[in-house]
């Protein structure tokens, strides 16, 4: 099967003959009929209905007709996105992280201190399960998510079946987020027993929602006020503006230096959070450059044990 034999499916099909589309493509109708000839034996079904009326896809032609037009799609944004980049040099960066404002700081300062005149940079925040399938399927060049006791068997084998290594970054307690209006927002440590009354908020995980995929530690922990979510910005207003709470590492960005507070919680927990690679991808330098923002982050936090 060929690109090409896709095109000529298409066009066939667009224009309901062999004749009008041969017109249309300025080759001879014997090569049209020959390439879906081919596609058929090589495939096994029959594309086309033929009659006196003209051509009609049969059930297998008209399913073979979308994988086709998928497949034409994706090689002209693969023509497109490279075309430009014959004659020049173009600076690419793609990370998939999970909801941490320190990884969107770091994103930041490196934007906004790049020099280049070309560039194409990807920020995913994204759910667990997209994260290893993004560095797994090359989308992505880094990713980043936590470990602890829990999740780290389900996680490290996942991670393993994907051919992605983990590089730990920092440990960290685990903290409570809470707005500074809070009950809680003055206390110096949390107990588990102080949050029953207040709505735990928790990242949405899609199909992938086992609780060892959850952005939390202690998801599997029942609690009987449960909010989801699916991104930071509705974390963050759910935090200033609600009465309810999320567990992280106690990492605080700029952004949410105002009107939210960490404050430790008395579990022996300890997030282990850090970046992903395909084993089979070297770093670039840009990727390097953003490692080196986060442990600048993590070192300035003062609320974590560097790894590095």
């Amino acid at each position: 099967m060929t690109l090409q034999q896709l095109k000529y499916l298409i066009e066939v099909a667009r224009y309901g003959s062999f004749n009008s589309a041969a017109q249309k493509l300025y080759v001879s109708q014997s090569t049209l009929s020959m390439a879906i000839k081919d596609l058929e034996n090589e495939l096994g079904i029959q594309v086309f209905i033929r009659s006196n009326r003209g051509l009609t896809l049969t059930n297998d032609g008209t399913e073979l007709l979308g994988y086709a037009r998928q497949m034409i799609e994706q090689a002209d944004l693969l023509k497109n996105r490279y075309a430009s980049r014959k004659t020049s040099h173009h600076n690419r960066l793609s990370i998939s992280t999970q909801h941490y404002a320190f990884t969107v700081q770091a994103f930041l300062e490196l934007v906004n201190e790049f020099q280049g005149d070309q560039y194409d940079f990807t920020l995913r925040e994204t759910r667990t399960g997209e994260i290893i399938e993004d560095v797994r399927e090359f989308r992505s060049e880094l990713g980043l998510i936590y470990l602890d006791d829990f999740n780290e068997r389900v996680l490290v084998r996942a991670l393993e079946e994907a051919n992605l290594s983990f590089t730990l970054l920092f440990e960290a307690a685990a903290h409570v987020f809470v707005g500074d209006h809070h009950p809680l927002a003055g206390r110096s440590i949390i107990h588990p027993e102080d949050l029953k009354d207040y709505p735990r908020y928790s990242f949405e995980q899609g199909t992938a929602n086992s609780f060892h995929f959850a952005e939390e530690p202690l998801a599997s922990v029942p609690h009987s006020k449960n909010i989801t979510y699916s991104d930071r910005g509705t974390l963050t207003n759910l935090l200033t503006h609600g009465p309810g709470y999320t567990l992280s590492t106690g990492v605080l960005s700029a952004e949410m230096h105002s009107g939210i507070v960490a404050i430790p919680l008395d579990v022996d927990v300890v997030m282990r959070v850090g970046y992903i690679m395909h084993n089979e991808r070297k770093p670039s330098p840009l990727v390097l450059e953003y490692i080196s923002k986060l442990e600048k982050i993590i070192t300035e936090s003062g609320l974590v044990t560097a790894a590095y």
